[in-house]
């Protein structure tokens, strides 16, 4: 992506603090366990893709150490900026448009970020070429068409609402090129990409104080998107948000599908 036209949540806005906070709490642990998983060390050289926040790119930069290199590259790197200082590299970049910053990675990672990129195909591409042979590729995404619900325990009209405004933030992801089913395929594309070893889990958080969290900062980033496009009014997402805060609603995320091999 160029710029921020191609992403539907901007970095810029106000919620992308809140936004960023509670993926970390959702998705921290899981990306962790996985890195840590691959074998992490002092020393390793790391290239976290869409750095966003600083949860993930700070904790990279304590397993790596002063002998280590984190480079967090995005293609707006207000929010990560804060990270900068050895280890850790802060670079604008946009993964599916520009080469590697850099090669020889012993990590490279990706969370939630390729299924917004156009294309995909090429910045797949360039995160393995970054890497030295052995080295790991870990990448994470969403698939929203798995499960499409905001609150799969469908019992009331507060979810029937919370579930049609989610079909509104689908299609306006759809309209802006993501691709709703990328998750599944990662460990397919891992393999066909020539990496070894490829291994694949899921994670579906339910009812948790961060997807409540999550999905009030969500809604109101894209409230009035919701409402040009005519896929809500003013009026629904009020309600809905009050829903949301009275802590009664079973929310979910869409499944985050995490695929990792190895290059030869």
């Amino acid at each position: 992506m160029t710029g921020n036209d191609g992403y539907l949540l901007d970095n810029r806005q106000t919620e992308a603090g809140r936004r960023f906070d509670a993926l970390s709490a959702l998705f921290d642990p899981t990306t962790f366990r996985h890195i840590e998983g691959l074998g992490i060390e002092p020393g390793w050289r790391c290239w976290e893709v869409g750095a966003g926040g600083t949860s993930v790119v700070s904790w990279l930069a304590e397993k790596v150490g002063p002998g280590g290199k984190v480079v967090a590259t995005d293609i707006d790197t207000s929010w990560a900026a804060s990270a900068a200082g050895p280890p850790v590299e802060v670079r604008t970049h946009d993964v599916g448009a520009e080469e590697p910053p850099g090669e020889g990675f012993d990590l490279v990672h990706a969370r939630l970020v390729l299924v917004h990129v156009p294309d995909r195909e090429r910045a797949l591409r360039s995160m393995i070429k970054a890497l030295r042979p052995g080295g790991r590729l870990l990448v994470e995404d969403a698939d929203p068409a798995l499960q499409p619900l905001g609150c799969p325990d469908e019992s009331g009209p507060e979810q029937q609402l919370a579930n049609r405004l989610r079909t509104g933030f689908r299609t306006l992801l759809a309209e802006r090129g993501a691709d709703l089913s990328y998750g599944r395929r990662l460990p397919r594309l891992l393999r066909e990409a020539g990496l070894h070893g490829v291994e694949a889990d899921a994670y579906f958080p339910i009812a948790s104080p961060a997807c409540t969290a999550l999905e009030a900062a969500t809604v109101r980033q894209l409230r009035d998107r919701l409402v040009e496009a005519g896929l809500a009014t003013n009026e629904e997402i009020g309600q809905h948000l009050s829903n949301v805060a009275s802590g009664t609603m079973d929310l979910a995320t869409a499944p985050m599908i995490s695929a990792w091999g190895r290059k030869e």
